[in-house]
């Protein structure tokens, strides 16, 4: 459907490298090309959907470029799905807050006007286009199977004086440069990576202010009913406390003075991020690297500047910022079965296969795992800590999908389960790197094979002895036995402060009415 990166001829100039830009839909002119001055040439939207932000964002910074080079207005517009791969509170309040500070910011800072959509983005988008007579749209990259499907839909129903621009403003290579085939594992493409980075890894040139406005208009966002309206459906997974949305609170949690990561925190990386009962020991930016609140390559930018003092600690960050989550990327990208145990190996599949029919020790239904209703008490930790915290730690998501595939009647049914509640409780779930972490656990994705054994075949085993020569068990269930009990408590008093409040304006009404 693209072209494998933009070409000069189409894009004249840019303030993005070529390479990041890919050309999924060319104008087609009817008459000679318009000069830059051109009135027949409609304006450029930015339809935003994984790079959530203003800073840092190589779709934004084209997206204006052009625009400037035609001489036109420039505008951002976001869908929002009727819950997108089943999201609930926890995410879509997270997404819906974050964007209430950006559409003030881009409105206010950039006077770029933000337009919100509700609906299918195959219908919206289109429609706008038409609407405002756009002649270029710019989007973000995300490997994911729907958004794909979405963009090739957008371009057959688009008319033909639009161009449609893919950047990838996501990962540090794009992801289309980084490999041009599905990678085995991080040994191989690390080298690929590594070699493209001084091209890649480079400084963000400044946004350009835009050289014609957008004509006016009466819109308003009603995001208070919004948030409202999401938050009460999807109330069955309620919001996060310990995570502040917004682009602000992201680039406080890297390089904040207070409790920043690059400032206060990264010495310890290296030694206690595989250490469940030391949180603080991670850089606390998943939430926003997944919703595109912070750029992955400003965490890089930064994260070089510290690297003589902490070499050791930076060296294993940038590893996982870039090569794993790039991994993860490519592998959704380059798979189209990235959640079945089709886009397994066939070393995996036929292992898997071979001991589908091997005895389990325990047998657990969804509900049962889904309300950490186990005889194993560290499972059950690490289940509870995702459901009422909303992040399992690192380490022990492995754990917790390995004993998935040991306690269900098939590998398919593991995998379903798994990322089922992954993508239902995590506030990083939906992502390339859940999915990919969920495949490595169940079905060896990006791993090799192993010492034979029940159930699991040539598939890594992990189980709690090996937990527990790892770090304190004990602690870490007593750890996430108090983290709970806390939330709940919370949760408690704010409803009992809710009907406090209730009872208060019935009184008020009853002393209005007499």
């Amino acid at each position: 459907m693209a072209t494998a990166a933009a070409s000069s001829s189409i894009i004249e100039s840019t303030a993005v490298q070529l390479r990041r830009i890919r050309v999924l839909k060319e104008r087609i002119h009817h008459h000679p090309p318009p000069s830059s001055s051109s009135s027949n040439v409609g304006p450029v939207v930015y339809w935003m959907f994984r790079d959530q932000r203003l800073r840092d964002n190589w779709a934004l910074i084209h997206a204006v470029d052009q625009a400037n080079r035609l001489n036109v207005p420039v505008a951002v517009a976001f869908n929002l799905f009727d819950g997108f791969l089943d999201a609930k509170a926890r995410q879509l309040g997270f997404m819906l807050r974050g964007l209430q500070q950006l559409h003030h910011e881009f409105e206010e800072t950039l006077q770029i006007p933000f337009f919100l959509f509700q609906g299918e983005a195959t219908e919206t988008i289109p429609s706008f286009l038409k609407e405002c007579g756009a002649s270029l749209l710019v989007t973000d990259f995300s490997p994911l199977r729907q958004v794909r499907g979405w963009k090739e839909e957008i371009s057959k129903r688009v008319s033909d004086s639009v161009s449609i621009h893919e950047v990838d403003a996501h990962n540090v290579v794009p992801i289309w440069v980084a490999s041009d085939k599905l990678e085995y594992g991080a040994r191989t493409i690390r080298r690929k990576i590594n070699r493209l980075l001084p091209d890649y890894l480079i400084d963000f040139p400044t946004l350009k202010p835009q050289s014609r406005k957008w004509p006016s208009t009466n819109r308003f966002i009603d995001w208070k009913m919004l948030i409202e309206n999401v938050v009460r459906k999807g109330a069955e997974v309620p919001e996060i406390e310990w995570c502040e949305p917004g682009e602000v609170a992201a680039l406080e949690t890297l390089m904040g003075n207070n409790k920043g990561f690059l400032t206060t925190r990264i010495k310890n990386y290296s030694a206690d991020r595989n250490n469940p009962l030391k949180p603080e020991g991670l850089s606390g930016l998943s939430p926003y690297l997944h919703f595109g609140q912070i750029s992955a390559q400003r965490c890089a930018l930064e994260a070089c500047k510290v690297r003589k003092v902490n070499p050791q600690a930076v060296d294993a960050f940038l590893e996982e910022l870039i090569v794993r989550r790039e991994l993860a990327d490519n592998f959704c990208y380059y798979q189209v079965h990235y959640d079945s145990l089709q886009g397994a190996w066939d070393w995996a599949r036929k292992t898997l296969m071979d001991h589908a029919s091997d005895k389990r020790e325990h047998l657990y239904t969804k509900e049962q795992l889904e309300k950490a209703q186990t005889a194993d008490p560290l499972w059950n930790a690490s289940q509870l800590e995702m459901v009422h915290h909303g992040k399992m730690h690192g380490f022990m998501r492995m754990y917790w999908a390995k004993k998935i595939l040991e306690w269900t009647s098939s590998p398919e049914e593991a995998l379903e389960i798994a990322i089922n509640l992954n993508d239902k409780y995590h506030i990083d779930g939906r992502d390339p790197n859940g999915y990919v972490g969920c495949m490595w656990s169940i079905c060896g994705v990006h791993d090799q094979g192993w010492q034979e054994r029940a159930v699991f075949g040539k598939i890594r085993y992990m189980n709690y002895a090996g937990c527990k020569r790892k770090f304190n068990v004990d602690g870490y269930i007593a750890y996430v036995k108090r983290l709970v009990g806390d939330i709940k408590k919370r949760k408690g008093q704010a409803l009992l402060n809710n009907k406090a409040k209730q009872l208060t304006n019935i009184q008020r009404l009853h002393t209005k009415a007499n």
